[in-house]
């Protein structure tokens, strides 16, 4: 089954308000076997909206419309809709008293624009909407089904999982579909792609693998279609387990993982502590750790030297390695990262220093140089990396590459440990 999403309204077009209807239902759809063909926005203008339904028509067979049904003249979702089905309105008596008793515990006198709310269609199902007082209607022309919603988030949502999925599935248009997401870091998705050429091209023709990067890392989902979701959980398990031995070193989570959850779980686990000594990434890592809830399990704190004064006085750096090296350098890190586990007394430690940019490069440190120094209870490790011109990705990826030093290392260490 195929599906387009259409949103009306100006404000969208503008770009005064974001459109996170579209992405809301697309998941939605799409965990339920349901392919989005198409996303479409238009202007508040009855011409425009009927073309985008006959086109919307010509293409899929579920069509999705948010918009245009609130009580003011600039709502004209309604009329366009009796138009296209060549209809007139009537009013629901139903979701007239829903609006009346709505309104009237808010306080609100009643006018005949309130009234009018209640107004639909005659060719359509009412759908009702437990939020708010326009509701959802639900059109069916051949083989096509139209519903068309509010624009408000809340009162959308609340009319997708209360009438329309439900109702799909009673009709048998919804299919079982399975995701598993794999989170890879530290290999270009180019070389990603070649290593697990022969992996894909075995897999079956109802999974479906797609590569979903970003500056930070790769995401890799697979999707499995069909009608047993015990069978379909079972296959794409099994492929996950296929990857794990393929690239043992490049995942680190799965679906909504983080880098910096996934080190907080290991350090739990061992019974660790981390604290932070960042000067290029100006406290962002330790942002990282304590916007998860409950992490004052593992990480103690950290220290932002972003000036020399600040890695002599709190972390104990040299003013003869400074003045040898440089603050950007192996020795400023490696010491830095001992100042801190010392000062914060804790078994972990990460430090940062480099160069974010756009200014402040040279010929043999330019911009995106990066020093990474993390040490555990066995291993101080200390890597360079020059990353990007862009500041705000340096310091992102600065972060995250810290992290995942961190994380290798608490592996390491722990499998260390259990010999």
């Amino acid at each position: 089954m195929k599906a387009e999403i259409i949103t009306i309204g100006d404000e969208i077009l503008i770009g005064q308000i974001v459109d996170t209807n579209s992405a809301w239902m697309a998941e939605q759809l799409n965990l339920n076997g349901i392919e989005v063909y198409q996303v479409t926005s238009v202007h508040d203008d009855h011409e425009h909206i009927l073309r985008a339904f006959a086109d919307a028509e010509s293409r899929a067979d579920l069509i999705l419309i948010t918009g245009g049904l609130g009580p003011t003249k600039d709502d004209i979702t309604k009329k366009a809709l009796c138009d296209y089905f060549q209809c007139g309105m009537h009013r629901d008596e139903k979701t007239l008293q829903q609006v009346i008793e709505r309104l009237s515990k808010r306080n609100v006198t009643i006018n005949q624009l309130n009234k009018d709310q209640a107004l639909v269609p005659d060719v359509c199902t009412v759908l009702q909407n437990s939020n708010g007082t326009a509701p959802g209607m639900w059109f069916e022309k051949d083989d096509t089904i139209f519903v068309s919603m509010p624009g408000v988030p809340f009162e959308m949502q609340g009319i997708m999982v209360e009438e329309v999925l439900p109702r799909l599935r009673k009709n048998g248009k919804l299919k079982s579909i399975y995701h598993q997401t794999v989170l890879v870091y530290g290999i270009p998705e180019s070389m990603l792609a070649e290593q697990l050429d022969e992996w894909e091209s075995a897999l079956p023709s109802f999974v479906k693998l797609a590569y979903l990067p970003n500056q930070l890392m790769i995401r890799l989902r697979l999707s499995a279609y069909g009608n047993d979701m015990e069978e379909l959980k079972a296959l794409v398990d099994q492929k996950v387990r296929e990857l794990e031995q393929l690239i043992p070193n490049n995942i680190f989570g799965y679906n909504n993982d983080t880098i910096s959850g996934i080190t907080g779980k290991l350090l739990q686990k061992t019974g660790s502590f981390v604290a932070t000594a960042e000067s290029c990434t100006g406290g962002n890592i330790a942002h990282l750790y304590t916007e998860i809830p409950g992490s004052s399990a593992y990480f103690r704190g950290g220290v932002v030297a972003y000036s020399n004064e600040v890695k002599m006085a709190a972390l104990g750096v040299k003013p003869e390695t400074l003045e040898a090296h440089g603050a950007v350098s192996r020795e400023t890190a490696l010491e830095m990262v001992q100042g801190v586990k010392k000062a914060l007394n804790t078994d972990y430690g990460i430090a940062t220093t480099g160069i974010a940019g756009p200014d402040g490069g040279s010929a043999d440190k330019p911009v995106g140089t990066v020093w990474i120094a993390v040490s555990g209870k066995q291993e101080t490790v200390v890597e360079r990396f020059v990353f990007h011109h862009n500041r705000e990705r340096n310091i992102q990826r600065s972060s995250q590459t810290a992290l995942n030093m961190l994380r290798q290392l608490l592996i390491s260490e722990m499998k260390s440990e259990l010999k």
